[in-house]
């Protein structure tokens, strides 16, 4: 086990100063004097920094300082027992307890995991006691080392039939304390209430995702967070709290009683999962390391994608208004306008053309990030954070070779692979704080972008040009033909890989259609349009045949007309999750229905997201509109005559269930 506390770094009844930045200062100078920290300014300052984020104090008289720094070698902790008190910034009064917890930049997982435990362990009031009794810094040293001896954790025991469960989430900027310690007070809380708490924890020890089957199990999830939750998507449907991670710790018993109410009110908070038209898939866990490399690419992938989404969805939507407002030729002089005109000095073309044009170049510049983005996420989603610089330095070189949207995937897992592999090395230790923000950037670019200039950016362009004149020139049957595919895509998984490919293809396409050329248009408009009509098919059901549906899946379908009209597909996700053999089936139906009629009546979508609310971005309305309701009527008859006329039979050897005739 590393050990993360020595007694040069304890001090006991000692006053460190009036105030919580001379006792930071005062904790890193004793941390610089061990070779555990190269620089106790830059080590204080990062601290610091991080205080200005949110406090540390967590009440009861304990502060929890924390940072990761390039300025700290060696994962550590300082612990201080000050007298007077002080003031870091808890609601009950200043902390006489204070744990200065200390990461490197690219620490090892062992080490952080060790820090963790100890964060966890901060809510164990014999532990504080002990160390507010310890009669030496040894005996410190000890009663640490107790609580963060490794453990092995046992599985969890499967939720029984009738027992209430619930999961949840908690993450905050650096992952090293709070989260720990709001995971251990929720699970607290559960055992109080009787209620099974299962907790990951997205923090810099790693995270260990949860099991698909303890999420669908759930009554609700807790996102006790101060950062974006990853894959939110997993959690569709679920009913949910959203809180600061600070609020996990000090109300986690509110938090597990707010949940189950919201459980038990089918008009409570639901999570609708991401803005692609599908919640996340269920993905694999770790890094490159970890898992099958199949499920190591195809979580990369979804990840790159979900991250992209906001970029084109804002970008795309600002183009529409720029040619709603400026008219078609705006692409032409947007440049020329913004520069060498203003509010004050308009063009010939007036208000109009200067509002166009400034929507239009701001869309543009949001839509610029697209590859860039997916495969800086890419590598980011198989290296964390070492990985986003490489990847997005890959995509930019995958634009600058006019490889597109294939080329920023190929130069994402490039990247993310190559950042990997580096992260793997052993270095000395005065050379760990500069690999995450130096070496493996560095590195990692030179590889992957070299490899995109000098032998991959060619044939990958060359490949997209090709794909790119295929589509211009698909007419008739053939784009009937690519609308069904698209269709089925779309509505085969709701929202995993399949319909991230789909969704991905659409929307890498959009910023190169024009009025002479609006096949990339068209494919964005048989996607939304076919995403669409799974919820708003499940609706459509529940209407026609209410017997047929539960009483929450009734419920469910009240909202799902809103969703299926935004173009969010999760709200199709409850349905298909009880009864996928009959949903997915009656989805693909009236999906590929939608996607035929939308491309061979050539309508046109200007924006990648929102459904019916950006109306303005659709060319030709109302074939748009008569699509949806076609395949609408597919689905929600199919889906009908399914529950109706199809049976599941138990085979002999108690099998899984399978769908015959009746």
């Amino acid at each position: 086990m590393p050990q993360i506390l020595t007694p040069e770094l304890v001090v006991l009844d000692a006053d460190l100063g009036a105030d919580k930045e001379a006792v930071i200062r005062a904790l890193a100078a004793r941390a610089a004097s061990t070779d555990r920290v190269a620089d106790g300014d830059g080590l204080a300052a990062a601290v610091l920094e991080r205080e200005a984020l949110t406090p540390t104090g967590m009440g009861d008289g304990i502060a929890i300082p924390h940072c990761k720094s390039a300025a700290v070698l060696e994962p550590s902790l300082a612990f201080a027992r000050l007298e007077p008190a002080v003031d870091f910034g808890a609601p009950d009064g200043p902390a006489d307890l204070v744990f200065m917890i200390m990461a490197p930049d690219g620490a090892a997982e062992t080490h952080l995991a060790v820090l963790s435990r100890l964060a966890g362990s901060l809510i164990d009031e014999q532990f504080t006691g002990a160390l507010r009794s310890a009669a030496s810094a040894d005996e410190v040293v000890a009663l640490v080392e107790r609580v963060v001896a490794d453990k092995d954790e046992a599985e969890p025991a499967p939720v029984a039939e009738g027992e209430r469960s619930i999961v949840a989430v908690t993450a905050c900027p650096t992952g090293i304390a709070h989260t720990y310690m709001a995971a251990d007070a929720l699970k607290a809380a559960g055992e109080r209430a009787g209620v099974r708490v299962t907790v990951e924890t997205q923090g810099s020890s790693g995270t260990k995702r949860l099991d698909p089957a303890v999420i669908a199990a759930a009554d609700a999830v807790v996102f006790a967070v101060d950062v974006d939750v990853r894959e939110r998507g997993r959690f569709a449907g679920k009913a949910y709290v959203q809180v600061p991670v600070k609020r996990g710790i000090d109300s986690a018993d509110a938090l597990i009683a707010e949940a189950l109410g919201h459980a038990d009110n089918p008009s409570g908070p639901r999570l609708a999962g991401d803005v692609s038209g599908g919640a996340d898939a269920q993905q694999s866990t770790g890094g490159a390391g970890g898992g099958s490399l199949g499920g190591t690419v195809k979580r990369a992938l979804l990840t790159g994608v979900s991250y992209m989404i906001p970029f084109v969805a804002g970008g795309g939507l600002l183009i529409a208004l720029g040619f709603l407002v400026g008219g078609f030729d705006i692409t032409d002089v947007a440049g020329d306008v913004i520069v060498q005109n203003s509010l004050w000095n308009l063009p010939d073309g007036g208000l109009a053309e200067y509002l166009g044009a400034v929507l239009f170049s701001i869309g543009n510049a949001s839509m610029a990030f697209l590859v860039p983005a997916l495969a800086g996420y890419i590598a980011y989603a198989i290296a964390d954070r070492p990985g986003i610089a490489p990847g997005f330095v890959a995509g930019a070189v995958a634009l600058l070779m006019s490889a597109g949207f294939i080329g920023g995937l190929v130069g994402g897992l490039l990247a993310g692979l190559a950042a990997w592999w580096i992260g793997t090395w052993s270095v000395p230790k005065w050379l760990r704080g500069l690999m995450p923000v130096v070496i493996i950037p560095l590195l990692a670019s030179i590889f992957a972008s070299g490899l995109m200039v000098v032998l991959l950016g060619g044939p990958i362009a060359a490949l997209m040009a090709g794909l790119t004149g295929w589509l211009g020139s698909l007419t008739g049957a053939g784009a009937v033909l690519l609308g069904l595919l698209l269709g089925t895509m779309m509505a085969f998984d709701l929202g995993g890989p399949i319909n991230k490919v789909a969704y991905g293809f659409a929307v890498a396409g959009l910023g190169a259609g024009s009025p002479e050329d609006p096949a990339p248009w068209m494919i964005m408009a048989a996607v939304m349009a076919a995403g669409m009509v799974p919820p708003l098919g499940m609706a459509l059901g529940t209407l026609l045949d209410r017997k047929l549906f539960t009483p929450a899946e009734q419920e469910n379908g009240k909202a799902a007309w809103l969703l299926g009209a935004s173009f969010i597909s999760e709200g199709a996700i409850p349905f298909a999750a009880a009864d996928p053999l009959r949903v997915i089936p009656a989805s693909i139906l009236g999906a590929a229905t939608t996607g035929a009629i939308s491309m061979a009546a050539g309508v046109t979508s200007q924006a990648p997201h929102g459904g019916f609310f950006v109306f303005f971005a659709i060319g030709n309305l109302l074939m748009f509109t008569l699509a949806i309701i076609a395949g609408t009527i597919v689905t929600g008859l199919a889906v009908i005559a399914l529950k109706r006329w199809a049976r599941r039979t138990p085979t002999p050897a108690e099998a899984e269930p399978a769908l015959v005739a009746a």
